[in-house]
């Protein structure tokens, strides 16, 4: 049994998993939690396409807890702050979004989140240019608590960026979800 919440497909060097649970369906389910959904994978060496192409598609973390995930054509990704950075802060109450267009190198304060906890500033992962942010998180902030990894429309995401040819070098620096998962372990 694996815990999908914590792999991603570049940890299944052998298979390639996905997993598609109706729209709410945790929400529907108080007594799971998103640790407790677990399925049985058979692994298969069939099908299975692990190529770097793919490996740098996979969603990519930084230590300061955001993460980054990258369209099929690499020009374009997500970001966002991760699971256990939105755990850690508690209810979000305000998101600063950043202004748009603008060019951000990997490090650089694109905005920032408060909750009844604490603040803290969201970091580009990446060089590239900020093009689109997720407007829902002024009206709902606390959507960033119910789906902070999740790129959809109705999701957690702060900020969609064009990637920059220092961009895709920048992956190289951030960890994947296994590597991601043991730093989160060890704080």
């Amino acid at each position: 049994m694996y815990d999908l919440f914590g792999l991603g497909p570049h940890d299944l060097r052998q298979g390639r998993v996905e997993l598609h649970l109706p729209g709410g369906y945790l929400n529907s389910k108080p007594e799971l939690s998103r640790r407790q959904v677990l399925v049985r994978v058979v692994l298969s060496t069939s099908g299975c396409h692990d190529t770097d192409d793919e490996i740098a598609q996979a969603k990519k973390y930084t230590k300061d807890h955001e993460w980054i995930e990258l369209s099929e054509d690499k020009k374009t990704g997500y970001i966002g702050i991760s699971e256990y950075a939105a755990h850690a802060l508690g209810d979000v109450v305000y998101v600063e979004l950043p202004t748009i267009p603008m060019e951000v190198t990997a490090g650089d304060s694109i905005g920032a989140v408060e909750s009844v906890k604490s603040a803290s500033d969201i970091n580009s992962p990446i060089s590239g240019t900020i093009v689109a942010v997720n407007d829902l998180l002024e009206e709902k902030p606390g959507t960033i608590n119910k789906g902070p990894e999740d790129e959809s429309s109705a999701g957690g995401w702060v900020a969609k960026v064009e990637v920059s040819e220092a961009g895709i070098k920048d992956l190289d620096g951030l960890m994947d979800a296994a590597a991601y998962k043991e730093f989160t372990e060890e704080e």
